[in-house]
């Protein structure tokens, strides 16, 4: 009530003060100046009176609707104690999510027990490959690399290097783009294209088809997920993948503690490292609880999943070779692709497409310059001059810093991305020396 009544005061106070200045103006300068009237001064003063009444009002209901939004969105305020008198951070924006613990299965194909369990099957039988060396599972470790390979870009078969880094299949249920260049749209869609291509599994998909159905085992599981006297066919196969990668999901981060009511969840570098996250723009493409805009879950359902990769000029370039394939884009002087989601990023390396980055907060500076224009380090920041050859102009500007020390903070904040799960498992694989 009390801020109500302050948020009054401020309103009529305005008025009153630029009414008062609003005389004085009139009858003490523009007046004796102009050589006025009293009834031309007075007019003048009405005039001048209700652009001032107007700027009050506005002002009042600016702060009113200001103050009914952060009572809206009220932040929660990390800290040891309220009582302390020591700094609070505020943080809990409304653009934060946990990850949802189901993922949405097609309306005309509910999931049920018995598909999950023929694509969990399928998925880590290496019966879809050409010669039987390979199944899904050799490139995407479920318990190991946050469910792809940790090689700079997947190996197939007969030992074939691919030109792209292996995607991550935890969470890809989420996702509205899939591949690196974004051609698929649905986990259904992506299944099968692994099985076929040359240097991935290299299978002919109707060789495959024949021996499953030659499989008495395979027949009946079929029949019991899609029912009696079911042909085993690509479309089935693809859905009973999909079906058991939606269940790969991984609400059980840090993070999603932390968004749940647990403050402790976060370190205060952590907390840190999400304010920073938002500063410098990073959610801009980075958003929802999947952490891409390429995500069924992102704002506008993943319809703006795409960027230019690197879209400012930089030495990391050709450092890293981030130019050599240039995705969807074809041609051109950027690649154009698909935006990744960066839960369990820290099992995930090494990053981008081409897998040519190895260290976590090397992708962060790399991130951090070429995608939102700052300048990493600890130093002055020049003005940079830049030529277009498109435009064929010339374009001066002074990057924001970001110090060393904030990406840091920012890859710590990514740590808290990592399942709990996934962290256990590798965990478990370096202690046994097998990691």
């Amino acid at each position: 009530m009390f801020e109500d009544h302050l948020l009054l005061a401020t309103g009529v106070g305005a008025i009153a003060v630029g009414l008062v200045a609003a005389i004085l103006i009139v009858w003490r300068d523009l007046g004796p100046v102009a050589r006025l009237s009293s009834i031309q001064r007075v007019a003048l003063v009405v005039a001048l009176a209700g652009g001032v009444i107007a700027f009050g009002l506005k002002l009042t209901v600016i702060e009113t609707l200001s103050h009914t939004g952060r009572d809206h969105l009220a932040p929660v305020l990390v800290g040891v104690d309220r009582s302390d008198p020591g700094p609070v951070i505020e943080v809990g924006r409304p653009a934060w999510q946990a990850l949802p613990a189901v993922a949405p299965a097609p309306a005309d194909d509910p999931s049920t027990p018995a598909k999950v369990a023929l694509g969990r099957r399928l998925f880590f039988d290496p019966v879809l490959s050409r010669d039987g060396s390979l199944s899904c599972a050799s490139c995407h470790d479920l318990e190991r690399a946050g469910g792809a390979d940790g090689r700079p870009t997947a190996v197939g078969i007969d030992g074939a290097i691919g030109t792209r880094n292996t995607p991550a299949v935890w969470n890809a249920a989420f996702q509205a783009r899939l591949f690196w260049d974004g051609r698929a749209r649905s986990l259904e869609e992506q299944a099968l294209g692994p099985i076929a291509n040359p240097i991935e599994m290299g299978a002919d998909l109707d060789e495959v088809i024949a021996r499953l159905g030659r499989d008495p085992t395979y027949v009946a599981a079929f029949e019991a997920a899609y029912g009696p006297g079911t042909a085993i066919d690509a479309d089935r196969l693809a859905r009973a993948l999909a079906a058991f990668e939606r269940t790969l999901i991984t609400p059980d981060a840090p993070f999603d503690r932390f968004l749940a009511g647990d403050t402790a969840a976060l370190t205060p570098q952590q907390i840190r490292g999400m304010s920073l996250f938002e500063t410098v723009g990073c959610i801009v493409c980075h958003a929802g609880p999947g952490f891409s805009r390429a995500s069924l879950l992102a704002p506008e359902a993943g319809s703006s999943g795409f960027r230019l990769f690197p879209s400012l000029a930089s030495p990391y370039a050709a450092r890293y070779r981030l130019t050599d394939d240039l995705g969807a884009a074809k041609t051109g002087r950027a690649g154009l692709w698909r935006i990744p989601s960066l839960r369990n990023v820290e099992l995930t390396a090494p990053y981008f497409h081409n897998g040519s980055v190895a260290d976590l907060t090397e992708a962060v500076r790399i991130m951090a310059t070429v995608q939102a224009g700052r300048v990493v380090g600890d130093g002055p920041v020049a003005t940079q001059v830049e030529w277009s050859p498109e435009t064929k102009r010339l374009t001066r500007r002074t990057p924001s810093p970001l110090t060393e020390t904030e990406v840091a903070d920012i890859a710590a904040f990514l740590k808290s991305l990592t399942s709990d799960r996934l962290a256990g498992h590798r965990t478990a694989a370096t202690l046994a020396g097998t990691d």
